[in-house]
């Protein structure tokens, strides 16, 4: 057949790869001869090579009507790869797919329909404590009244606005939310950076049967976010669906969606505060014992000026409520306080009347253990435990929103149980510790027998505080910087500051140490954490050199004190660190 008798349209009846010989690429000149195809150009009305013809599925695609590989057919559910979302809106399921698709995508979730009320209901008392009495003397309750009514409504209004554009949904490993309606917001949480998911149940979510998560995240300032509020049960499911996925926990038990340790048949009880040993530990602290005083000189005023308008009476009342305010709160948030071990030997708390806790900590992430002595407690022999954990920033002074209990109350009998039970191997009566050095009483010149550092098998001790006696556990695995820091008297003394900084936003610091101490000491904490980070690193299976005379350091046994080195001694013959480690030898000194 000859070339000119094929009709347009049709395929060359040669090779497939060559086009028709009188008819190269339209508009480009033909480079080659006759018998030669274009280079890289099909014969009109051809598909490129690796390509389908007109009309036809491409290799390995179905044709038409037919449904992909592994693909349902038309009305049936699919079953493609968890991992892959549904081509078009991101997050939604797959077609014909009931509830969330597996792989954790699902639609975005709504917060509880009530939420508006709860959240606007504590701005509208934030809004009350700000107008204070003078306003209200000033407007008369009628006004008063209107005002109060008129910003509470606005106030909902705007709380229903950010609720109905306000979603989050699970995306494989990520918890994505959005919120906002004039500014929107858009944050999505890798879960292998969660730390701590609370529930938090405050009273109007009590009496609604709602509660709130808070999630917490490596290296977050702050709550990263809140969910407010979802119910008590969803609450729970989705934290235990949120750790197991950040590999936190195997994942949600039958049985332990209850709220509470107590009610959950798999946690272990530990611990219980007895509520008449709470109340007595907050009237043994300073603000007990002035209030006496306050209400004297209150009483005393009062008969001197014989009449007092109502502004003065609730001013008065008002200092005195913030008085006891530290005491009451106390008593409020650590009512009831129970701490139980779950199947996964993690601790699980349990507290509070007007706003109940219910968090979850994992061992690994409990950075610090600090005991504290009030003075007032010494002599019925009780003490406070409590954690630094990751993902929550280091508390402020007198702030009482932090979730770091461990012990509201106890003596030391409990202390050392529980102690034990949040770092394993840990002794509290073990704990040996060594003062500074004499010369070190220019710069604590009362209380320098109280500060103390030493070196467990398992943590790094130190204390301080003569009032209010203070103690800091720091497991090695948990330190992830050490300094030497002096100071322009420190130096003149030779003295030092050793501080071993954690995840949880404290350090354990060895204040006010011989500065040969100080460095032998950086050393061997930084030896230490490599060893009980990795077993197998070049550190730990450099043995210790017995301890020579006049040796910077001997590394003390369980229990032994920790004894600091003779000024300007030298290092014992032999190396017992690896090369890199020669960063903590004590510098030359002009």
């Amino acid at each position: 057949m000859s070339s000119a008798g094929i009709p347009p349209g049709q395929p060359y009846p040669g090779a497939p790869e060559q086009p028709h010989p009188a008819q190269p690429y339209p508009g480009q000149p033909y480079p080659g001869p006759a018998d030669q195809p274009y280079p890289g150009q099909p014969y009109p009305g051809q598909p490129a090579a690796g390509q389908p013809a007109a009309g036809q599925p491409a290799a390995g695609q179905p044709s038409a009507g037919q449904p992909a590989a592994g693909q349902p057919a038309a009305g049936q559910p699919s079953a493609g790869p968890a991992e892959q979302p549904y081509p078009g809106v991101p997050g939604q399921a797959y077609p014909g797919a009931e509830g969330p698709a597996r792989g954790g995508l699902e639609e975005r979730q709504k917060l509880h329909p009530l939420s508006p009320l709860l959240n606007g209901a504590k701005s509208i008392v934030v809004i009350i404590a700000a107008l204070s009495w003078q306003t209200f003397g000033q407007l008369g309750a009628a006004h008063f009244a209107m005002v109060v009514g008129v910003l509470a409504i606005a106030v909902v209004i705007f709380s229903v606005v950010g609720w109905w554009n306000t979603g989050y949904q699970v995306v494989g490993r990520e918890l994505r939310i959005a919120e906002g309606l004039i500014w929107r917001r858009n944050r999505a949480i890798p879960l292998d950076r969660l730390q701590a998911v609370e529930l938090r149940r405050p009273l109007l979510a009590q009496l609604t049967g709602l509660a709130e998560l808070r999630l917490e995240v490596v290296g977050g300032g702050k709550t990263e976010a809140p969910l407010a509020y979802l119910t008590v049960q969803n609450a729970t499911i989705l934290r235990e669906r949120l750790l197991a996925l950040s590999g936190r926990t195997p994942g949600p038990v039958p049985g332990t969606t209850t709220d509470g340790p107590a009610a959950n048949p798999a946690a272990a009880p530990l611990f219980r505060v007895r509520n008449q040993d709470l109340l007595v530990s907050q009237l043994l602290t300073p603000q007990a014992f002035f209030l006496p005083i306050g209400i004297a000189w209150v009483v005393t005023q009062f008969v001197m000026e014989g009449s007092w308008t109502f502004i003065g009476i609730a001013s008065t009342v008002t200092a005195m409520a913030g008085v006891l305010l530290q005491p009451i709160r106390r008593v409020l948030r650590d009512w009831n306080f129970q701490l139980a071990h779950d199947h996964d030997s993690r601790l699980v708390l349990h507290y509070g009347l007007v706003e109940t806790r219910s968090q979850v900590v994992p061992l690994h992430r409990v950075q610090t253990v600090r005991v504290t002595w009030p003075l007032l407690w010494r002599k019925s022999h009780w003490l406070n435990l409590r954690l630094d954990i990751a993902g929550y920033s280091a508390p402020e002074a007198g702030d009482d929103k932090s979730s770091d209990r461990l012990m509201p109350v106890g003596d030391i009998a409990t202390a050392r149980f529980l102690i034990a039970a949040a770092l394993p191997g840990v002794d509290l009566a073990t704990l040996a510790t060594s003062p500074p050095p004499l010369r070190a009483r220019w710069l604590h010149p009362l209380a320098l027998r109280f500060y103390g550092a030493g070196l467990a098998p398992d943590v790094f001790v130190t204390r301080w505080g003569r009032v209010t006696r203070e103690m800091s556990l720091v497991p090695y695995a948990r330190i992830q910087s050490v300094r030497v820091v002096q100071g322009p008297l420190q130096r003149r003394l030779r003295l030092a500051t050793v501080y071993a900084d954690t995840a949880g936003g404290r350090s354990g610091m060895a204040r006010d140490r011989d500065l040969a101490e100080a460095w032998a000491l950086a050393e061997q904490l930084a030896i230490r954490a490599r060893q009980a980070r990795d077993p197998e690193s070049p550190s730990s299976s450099a043995p210790f050199a017995p301890p020579a005379s006049g040796a910077p350091f001997a590394p003390p046994t369980s229990g032994a004190p920790f004894i600091p080195p003779a000024p300007g001694a030298s290092s014992p013959p032999g190396p017992i660190t690896p090369d890199d480690e020669t960063f903590w030898q004590r510098p030359s000194q002009p």
